[in-house]
């Protein structure tokens, strides 16, 4: 055997492992082609779903601004004399009707009087100090929140009631955060 003979085996072997090692890297491109085109599919099914489920949240926010003036004009036919009864009728049964289409839409009002003051879910306009209040407790709604399924589409505007400022727990308080800052 010559010594063209014996390379000629290592140069093919070299091919080879050269071959190898592409179809080795293209198999590697396409496991992380396939694992990226299987993570955008499901993002994409996840923006579906959250598209379909909150497409109507525009329309619903118009409709909560019907519902809070046809809620205003029950107040005020309440006041009102008994001659205006039978339009107030009208007005609470499509209150009621518009009501029902809201809850068919997972649409449901944000219960937050007397409950404990939540950023997320309550915007405050006013505090007010009042004696035996704890924390920050919601006192009274002025403008219904709700929420669409698990999402806050317009949270509640609300008054809230405070702790006095001179109250000896809250005098306490910043006394013990003055010496922990100290």
């Amino acid at each position: 055997m010559t010594s063209e003979e014996k390379e000629q085996p290592s140069e093919i072997e070299q091919q080879l492992e050269a071959e190898r090692k592409h179809a080795e890297d293209c198999l590697n491109s396409l496991k992380y082609l396939q694992a990226d085109f299987e993570n955008l599919k499901k993002r994409c099914d996840r923006q579906l779903i959250e598209a379909k489920n909150y497409a109507t949240e525009r329309l619903i926010l118009q409709l909560l601004d019907v519902v809070d003036e046809l809620e205003m004009a029950v107040r005020i036919g309440k006041t009102l004399n008994s001659e205006t009864q039978p339009l107030l009728a009208g007005v609470e049964m499509t209150l009621k009707r518009l009501r029902k289409v809201l809850e068919q839409e997972d649409v449901s009002p944000i219960e937050c009087e007397g409950k404990v003051f939540d950023p997320i879910k309550h915007n405050a306009v006013e505090s007010i100090e009042r004696e035996g209040v704890e924390s920050c407790t919601v006192g009274e709604e002025v403008r219904k929140g709700y929420m669409m399924k698990e999402r806050i589409i317009r949270p509640s505007i609300v008054k809230v009631e405070v702790p006095p400022s001179n109250s000896p727990k809250l005098q306490t308080k910043k006394q013990q955060e003055k010496k922990q800052n100290e």
